[in-house]
């Protein structure tokens, strides 16, 4: 599709296929400029979805810059479950239980 210059084509592919969970909301073209949404559940009326917006003046790359988005909302979270511990501590701390169990 690349090599053919169907860009449009190659982004909406790419969103198909890297992002199954996600659909073009709404495609919209005013003022010179494009307007893209893309939703995970189009069902939904526009104030209740959580859905991604891009514009630019190109189409394809409107496209582009909601899968983006949507990529990087969808990403996980790398944050560990459990804080980490600073290994920096001084080697003379010592925890110490000041609770009177008497």
């Amino acid at each position: 599709m690349i090599q053919s210059g169907a860009w449009i084509d190659a982004a909406l592919a790419l969103i198909d296929l890297e992002l199954p969970q996600w659909q073009v909301r709404r495609i919209a073209y005013d003022v010179g400029e494009w307007h893209c949404a893309l939703s995970r559940q189009r069902e939904l009326p526009d104030w209740l979805d959580q859905s991604v917006e891009a514009r630019h003046a190109d189409l394809a790359l409107v496209l582009l810059s909601a899968f983006v988005e949507a990529q990087r909302i969808s990403a996980p979270c790398s944050r560990p479950s459990v804080p980490a511990v600073r290994p920096d501590a001084n080697a003379l701390y010592e925890p110490v239980c000041s609770d009177n169990f008497g």
